[in-house]
C-alpha cells in the first residue's frame, strides 16, 4: 500500500522530561480523561440499557420478555466490536487517528442524545451512533496512548496502568449516576446523563489535543490520493446500499429483530475464521509465525469463553439482581443497575496488587497461558457461585442478599484483570509481523464473537431455571479454563517469545 510522502516522516514524541501528570507525558491526562467520560457513558449507558427494554411500556420502557432484552443488548455489543476492527483500519488509512477519536466521540454523543429522546426509532438510531462511534473512538485511544513514549521509555507500563484505572473509574462512576437518574426520574434521563458525560469528554479531549503526540491531519499511513478518494466512495456507497437494503427488508417484515441478532451472531462466527485462514494461508507469514499461531487460536477461544460470561454481568446478572437481589443496605435503596459498579470498583482496588505480586514473583510467576486460563476459571466461578442462592426456592419472589451479586462480581473482576492484561500482551507478541498493525482488530473480534455467542444463549434466561442456567454456562468456562491448563506444556513450548 502506498504512503502519502509527509507521512512516511515519522512524528516525534514529547520530550522526555514532560513529566506533568503523575510524571507522566501531558497527553496522558487528555486521553485518560477521555476514556474516564467515554467509559462513563458507555458502561453508565450499558448497565440500564437491559432493564429499559425490559420494562413494561407504561413505565418507560419497550416490554420485551427477559430473554429478548439481554439478546438485544447483547446484540448491540456485537455490533460495537465488529465495527471495531474497521475503526482500526479508518484510523490507519484514511483518517488518523485524533481525527477518528474525534469523530467516533461526536458520534457517541450524538448518539446518547438520540437515545434521551423517549421515542423507540430514535432509541435505534441512537444505538446505531454509539455503536459506530464506539468503533472509531475505542480501537484507537490506546494506539495514542503508545505513541506519548518513545520505545525505550520505561514509564509506558506504569503510563499504560494509569490508562487503565481511568478506564475503569469511568466504569465505576457511570451505572451510579444513570441507575440512579433511570430508578427515580426516567431511563431517558439516564441516556442523558451518559450524553452529558460524553460531552464532557470531547471537550477536554480537544483542549488537550495540543498535548497530543502525532496529531495530524492525515493518517499514519495513508492510502495515495486515488486510492483513498475510491475507498471513500466505496465505504460510503456501501453504507448507503446496506441502509437502504435493511430498511426495505425491515418495512417488508422480513428483517425482524430476532432475524437481525440472527444475522451479527453469524458475522462474528465467520470473522475471525476467516481471519485465521488468511494469516494461516498468507505467503507474507513465515512457518515459525504459523507456528505460534496454534497456540494464540486456543487463547483467543479461551477470552471468547470468559467475555461470554464478562458482558452477563451488563444483561442477565443485572436481570437477576433487579428481580432477586436485596437492593437495600442499612434502610438505604439502591437501584439493581449499581451492581454493575461493583466490577468497575474492583477492577481500579485489584489491578495494582495483581501487578505488585506479578512484579514481586519476578520469574516464578505462572506462565500467560496460566493466567489467561485462571481468568477463564474465575469467570466459571462467578457463575457458579450463582447456583447457590438461587436454588432451592418455590417461586421467583425470593430475595438474594446483596453479597452474592457483589462476590460474583468480585471474582469477574479478577479474572478480567488477568486474562485482558496478558491476552492483549499474548496477541500484540504472537501476531505474525506482516498483521502487526491488526493485532487489536484480532482481540476486538473475540469479543464480537463472545458477544455473538451470548446473544443467542441468552435467550433461554427465563426459560429455564436460573440454577440450570448459571450452573451450566459456568460449568463451561471452567472446564475451558481447565483445558487451557492442561495443555500449559504445549502452550509453553510454542509460545516462544511469550513467558
Amino acid at each position: 500500500m502506498s504512503l502519502t510522502a509527509t507521512d512516511t516522516e515519522p512524528t516525534p514524541p514529547p520530550p522526555g522530561d514532560d513529566h506533568a501528570f503523575f510524571g507522566q507525558p501531558r497527553g496522558l491526562m487528555t486521553l485518560s480523561g477521555l476514556e474516564v467520560w467515554e467509559r462513563f457513558s458507555f458502561l453508565g449507558m450499558q448497565a440500564i440499557l437491559v432493564l429499559y427494554f425490559a420494562d413494561t411500556v407504561a413505565h418507560g420502557g419497550m416490554g420485551m420478555d427477559v430473554g429478548t432484552a439481554a439478546s438485544v443488548s447483547a446484540a448491540y455489543g456485537t455490533l460495537v466490536y465488529l465495527v471495531s476492527v474497521a475503526g482500526g483500519w479508518l484510523a490507519d488509512r484514511i483518517l488518523g487517528s485524533y481525527r477518528a477519536v474525534l469523530y467516533g466521540g461526536i458520534l457517541i454523543a450524538c448518539g446518547h442524545y438520540a437515545m434521551a429522546v423517549p421515542t423507540d426509532a430514535m432509541t435505534w438510531t441512537g444505538l446505531g451512533l454509539i455503536s459506530a462511534g464506539t468503533g472509531l473512538l475505542k480501537p484507537n485511544v490506546a494506539t495514542m496512548v503508545g505513541k506519548l513514549y518513545r520505545t525505550e521509555d520505561e514509564r509506558r507500563d506504569a503510563g499504560f496502568a494509569l490508562y487503565y484505572m481511568g478506564i475503569n473509574i469511568g466504569a465505576f462512576l457511570g451505572p451510579l449516576v444513570t441507575g440512579w437518574l433511570g430508578d427515580h426520574a426516567s431511563w431517558h434521563w439516564g441516556f442523558s446523563a451518559a450524553a452529558f458525560g460524553m460531552t464532557l469528554g470531547l471537550i477536554q479531549y480537544v483542549l488537550g489535543r495540543r498535548h497530543l503526540a502525532g496529531r495530524k491531519h492525515s493518517a499514519e499511513f495513508a492510502l495515495a490520493p486515488e486510492p483513498m478518494r475510491r475507498a471513500v466512495r466505496l465505504i460510503v456507497a456501501g453504507a448507503v446500499v446496506v441502509a437502504a437494503v435493511a430498511t426495505a427488508l425491515a418495512l417488508s417484515g422480513w428483517l425482524t429483530m430476532n432475524r437481525f441478532v440472527d444475522l451479527l451472531t453469524l458475522i462474528s462466527v465467520i470473522a475471525p475464521v476467516v481471519y485465521f485462514v488468511v494469516m494461516f494461508r498468507n505467503p507474507r507469514v513465515t512457518s515459525e509465525e504459523r507456528g505460534r499461531l496454534r497456540p494464540y487460536v486456543v487463547l483467543f477461544l479461551a477470552s471468547v469463553v470468559f467475555n461470554f460470561i464478562l458482558f452477563q454481568a451488563y444483561s442477565t446478572m443485572i436481570l437477576l439482581a433487579s428481580t432477586n437481589a436485596n437492593t437495600e443496605i442499612l434502610g438505604f435503596h439502591f437501584p439493581a443497575s449499581w451492581y454493575a459498579s461493583a466490577l468497575g470498583a474492583f477492577e481500579v482496588a485489584l489491578a495494582p496488587v495483581v501487578a505488585a505480586v506479578w512484579a514481586r514473583m519476578g520469574p516464578r510467576q505462572p506462565h500467560a497461558s496460566n493466567k489467561i486460563a485462571i481468568g477463564v476459571i474465575l469467570g466459571g466461578l462467578s457463575f457458579l457461585l450463582m447456583v447457590l442462592p438461587t436454588s432451592g426456592h418455590s417461586g421467583d419472589t425470593y430475595k438474594m442478599a446483596a453479597w452474592w451479586i457483589v462476590g460474583s462480581y468480585l471474582l469477574l473482576g479478577l479474572g478480567d484483570i488477568l486474562l485482558e492484561t496478558s491476552g492483549m500482551s499474548a496477541t500484540t507478541k504472537l501476531a505474525p509481523k506482516a498483521f502487526a498493525s491488526q493485532t487489536m482488530a484480532l482481540w476486538f473480534l473475540s469479543l464480537a464473537l463472545a458477544n455473538g455467542i451470548q446473544a443467542q444463549v441468552v435467550k433461554l434466561y427465563g426459560e429455564v431455571s436460573n440454577p440450570a442456567y448459571f450452573g451450566v454456562n459456568g460449568a463451561i468456562a471452567v472446564v475451558a479454563g481447565v483445558a487451557v491448563i492442561a495443555a500449559a506444556p504445549w502452550l509453553k513450548r510454542t509460545m516462544h517469545p511469550v513467558h
